[in-house]
């Protein structure tokens, strides 16, 4: 069998492997990634920072009353939800003792009061007695004893006297006594608000509250005429903030609706909350009254803005790998490439950047989906900007 019989016996079945193989290879191959583009522009760029955890809208002014006595509620005023006046009473609890108690205070001061005019009349009678008999003796009428005598008499009228007026002042101070244990009992509004809770029906028994003893209050009441939110910021960030920054409020009640403010007080200490990051309470002021559609105990998120730069090259912050390191799709090759940037201010959103790219070039953003990694083959999304 010569050599062009056995290649025409055997080229065929060579040719069928390779292309088998050929076949295998072609289906099997990895395919490459999608990958989401995203053109490097111009824009502004702020440096901000954020809550660590979901802040407060609180009221300018609140307050949770309970009556310094317990005792059984005997008048109530206002339901939940109610506005009232500064001045205008809340809650009285049953006090007839107490009144029984002033009204006997108030019949001894009266019967003290009688007494002095008693007691005084006679001192004054007894004083110009003492003057008479001392006329008396200079003209040799009577003895210095009976002078002497009127004198002490006269003394001791004007002491009972006197002691006559402390007794009235004593039992002022007695009417004044009753009236202030009264107060005990009652509440009234320290300032104009809304009734936020009311602890206990007419009739019920009140319990105050002593300090260092969780008794809910009898009547929480709040000024929802001034709003403003109070927010944990991160230890870290601490130091960077100051009064007068500008901030961005958002609510997850009104999404979508951003409230500017500034910073009114940064605490001067750190909280340290059992298993929870270490921060520092920042107060925030709306710039416009924003008392519309807020309720106190909403949960807020501040976004405290330090600084800002304009039409600087800025790249989505979530591309950046490693904080300084970007992904790009090597065009010629077909595969992700890693690429060091240089970066400057930065926020949740955007990043400055300062070197290491052009406007214009592309870098990938959707970072997240799988098989996205240096080396890889990838294609752009047709969704890609």
């Amino acid at each position: 069998m010569n050599t062009s019989i056995l290649l025409r016996r055997v080229l065929p079945a060579i040719i069928l492997v390779a292309i088998v193989i050929g076949a295998f290879f072609w289906t099997t191959r990895v395919k490459p990634v999608v990958v989401v583009l995203k053109s490097v522009d111009r824009g502004n760029v702020e440096s901000t920072v954020v809550n660590t955890r979901a802040g407060t809208v609180e009221a300018c002014q609140r307050t949770k009353l309970s009556t310094i006595m317990g005792g059984r509620i005997e008048f109530l005023g206002v339901k939940e939800g109610d506005r009232v006046k500064k001045g205008q009473l809340l809650m009285k609890l049953w006090n007839d003792d107490q009144k029984a108690q002033q009204t006997l205070a108030e019949a001894q001061r009266a019967m003290a009061a009688q007494r002095v005019k008693e007691v005084c009349t006679t001192a004054a009678s007894a004083t110009r007695e003492a003057e008479r008999q001392t006329s008396l003796r200079a003209r040799g009428y009577v003895s210095e004893a009976r002078e002497d005598a009127a004198r002490s008499e006269s003394d001791a009228r004007r002491a009972a006297c006197e002691t006559a007026r402390a007794d009235v002042t004593q039992a002022s101070a007695r009417v004044a006594v009753t009236k202030v244990e009264q107060g005990r009992m009652v509440l009234y509004a320290p300032f104009d608000g809304t009734v936020a809770k009311i602890v206990g029906e007419l009739g019920e028994y009140s319990t105050p509250s002593p300090p260092g003893v969780p008794t809910p209050p009898a009547i929480d009441l709040i000024d929802d005429t001034c709003l403003y939110v109070k927010a944990p910021m991160d230890e870290i960030d601490a130091p960077k903030i100051k009064a007068g920054l500008p901030v961005r409020v958002s609510l997850d009640a009104l999404p979508k609706q951003p409230l500017k403010g500034k910073v009114r007080r940064v605490a001067p200490y750190v909280s340290a909350v059992e298993k929870q990051a270490r921060t520092v309470d920042v107060e925030v002021d709306f710039d416009m009254p924003a008392t519309g559609g807020l309720l106190v105990g909403y949960s807020a998120d501040v976004e405290i803005v330090l600084g800002g730069r304009e039409k600087v090259l800025r790249v989505p912050t979530a591309a950046l790998i490693e904080g300084a390191k970007v992904m790009v799709l090597n065009t010629e090759s077909g595969k992700l490439e890693e690429r060091k940037v240089k970066t400057g201010i930065a926020n949740w959103e955007f990043t400055e950047i300062l070197d290491g790219l052009a406007e214009g070039e592309r870098i990938v953003i959707s970072l997240e989906r799988e098989g996205v990694k240096v080396g890889a083959r990838a294609t752009a999304d047709e969704k890609s900007k």
